[in-house]
């Protein structure tokens, strides 16, 4: 995976970055417990009804909380029925992770888990769709291991529990999961409505 200007897709908003943002402990203390007890069947129910289906993505796990309604525009989105039982228990920590940008109208049109069990990966790619040239692209991590690398061209970086990232979805990134426990990441989309 070697980098090269030609490779770099044009980034349309200017505040994105283009490597990986810290962006600061997050206190997930009152969600992560909820997480980790999700059941078997919900999450192969709600990852069998996903709108995400992407080839990079492989075998990794997800529950879809919000979504783009269109490929073309991040700014027309919505929650699927799973959002209403959750949505209270992490829009503060959607919140507390974006407060760093102190933008005035922030929206979050993507929101979801990742689950990867241990020998998964997530093959290189860009988000190549165009909603998804916009809107900041943020982890955050809610279980891992040391073995869990994040790909972000030209670097490998692992993340840790409880804190939130930014990564540069317009750039090649990957990941794999070489340890022997799941990685499971909260990761949404988040964009100022003003600035759009």
């Amino acid at each position: 995976m070697h980098s090269t200007a030609m490779q770099q897709p044009q980034i349309l908003n200017p505040h994105k970055t283009l490597s990986v943002r810290h962006l600061g402990p997050v206190d997930i203390a009152a969600i992560r417990d909820d997480i980790l007890a999700i059941p078997e069947d919900l999450w192969a129910q709600e990852n069998s009804e996903k709108p995400n289906r992407f080839e990079a993505l492989d075998r990794t796990q997800h529950i879809v909380f919000r979504f783009v309604s269109r490929f073309d525009d991040w700014r027309q989105s919505y929650g699927r029925p799973i959002w209403d039982s959750w949505r209270e228990r992490i829009e503060p920590i959607l919140r507390e992770a974006t407060a760093p940008y102190a933008y005035t109208n922030g929206a979050y049109p993507r929101v979801m888990l990742a689950r990867m069990a241990p020998g998964g990966v997530i093959h290189p790619h860009v988000d190549a769709n165009f909603a998804a040239k916009w809107p900041h692209k943020i982890h955050i991590p809610i279980q891992t291991n040391d073995q869990v690398k994040f790909f972000v061209d030209p670097e490998w970086h692992h993340f840790d529990v409880g804190y939130a990232y930014e990564v540069n979805n317009l750039g090649m990134h990957a990941v794999k999961n070489d340890g022997a426990t799941d990685r499971i990441h909260l990761i949404f989309e988040y964009y100022d409505q003003y600035q759009s």
